[in-house]
């Protein structure tokens, strides 16, 4: 079968392998749709340390389940989940599951870009297996993932009711966030964006104004009007570019908190006067992937018609051509969101 794998050098590649089989506890999946993350192309770029495996926002169908796997059966459609925490560790107990050890350590094997995939036991244990309902095709099922983590950071850093909420980058995970606030029911939510193109879908997707960021005091002006002069509530920095997470700063309103959302680079470092952050009392809060719980919370509400994310997809683009999928999902001119294909998307 073909599988896409990170390349010695840095790039992606279609390479051959046999197909996985599933021992007792486990199930393999044929592909039907995976989308191709901002993380996978870090990966790519050098500048997300951990294993090399691409792929993780699949859905497809499952071809084969091991001896002891109960609920699930060949052709079912699904969502897998790439991580699963053991909810046994003190780290679990805590709640903050995304940093168990455990979470970090699973996968998919060999990644969601592969004709077919083996989900382990502990996969199947832990519920990280998912049964679409039918109104939720292969694209929107592929965005599942990236939706769900706007819900997990959501959950760590509080959403007060009528709260107005800056998405500082609106690639294709800031898209998804941003309309997830608004879903929940954010009064005001405004965003920043370099692409016209993505700037054009937020404000297509129920988005109040979008500002290109390079003009920071059209941005200034624009939350002022929205917020009173106070600042927003909260601000999602969607991207982990320091200039980002300064912004995102600058905007939010005193006792306000500033979400961490994007994957800053190695070695980066945030430049800002600790004195104000002190004085205005805004708390700067990161969050980290999601687990089982929002992924299934997501799934109700596109089910309830109440998140619409499948409009998001702009390319599929089969498997074979797994490097221009790649390409595409680079160019912010060129791209929202991307998935790659695989045998089961016709069916």
């Amino acid at each position: 079968m073909k599988f896409g794998r990170l390349g010695p050098s840095g790039g992606v590649v279609l390479e051959e392998r046999p197909p996985p089989v599933a021992g007792p506890g486990e199930l393999t999946v044929e592909l039907a749709a995976c989308g191709v993350c901002g993380t996978d192309l870090e990966k790519l770029r050098g500048n997300y340390r951990t294993a090399g495996i691409l792929g993780h926002e699949p859905v497809g169908r499952v071809a084969s389940v091991g001896d002891g796997v109960a609920g699930l059966r060949a052709g079912q459609r699904v969502f897998v989940h790439h991580h699963v925490p053991c909810l046994a560790c003190d780290v679990c107990r805590r709640g903050d599951t995304t940093f168990c050890p455990t979470y970090g350590r699973t996968n998919l094997d060999p990644g969601g870009f592969a004709e077919t995939f083996r989900a382990s036991a502990e996969h199947v244990r832990q519920g990280a297996v998912l049964a679409l309902a039918d109104p939720v095709d292969w694209g929107t099922g592929a965005l599942l993932e990236p939706a769900a983590c706007g819900l997990t950071a959501l959950r760590k850093v509080g959403l007060p009711e009528g709260a107005s909420v800056l998405v500082l980058g609106l690639g294709p995970v800031g898209l998804l966030y941003a309309r997830l606030v608004r879903t929940l029911g954010a009064s005001w939510v405004g965003g920043t964006e370099l692409s016209e193109r993505r700037r054009t879908a937020a404000e297509r997707g129920g988005i109040d104004v979008t500002v290109d960021p390079r003009d920071g005091a059209a941005l200034h002006e624009a939350v002022r009007a929205a917020t009173g002069g106070q600042g927003v509530d909260l601000a999602v920095a969607a991207s982990g570019h320091p200039s980002v997470v300064r912004a995102a700063v600058d905007e939010v309103r005193r006792g306000g908190t500033v979400n961490l959302f994007g994957l800053p680079e190695p070695g980066s470092r945030l430049d800002t006067e600790l004195q104000q952050l002190y004085l205005r009392g805004v708390r700067l809060v990161p969050s980290y992937a999601t687990t089982e719980r929002e992924i299934r919370d997501v799934h109700a509400l596109v089910v309830e018609g109440r998140l619409r994310v499948g409009d998001l997809v702009s390319h599929r683009v089969p498997l074979p051509e797994i490097a221009e999928a790649f390409r595409l999902a680079a160019s912010p001119s060129e791209a929202l969101k991307v998935v790659v294909t695989g045998p089961a998307f016709d069916r």
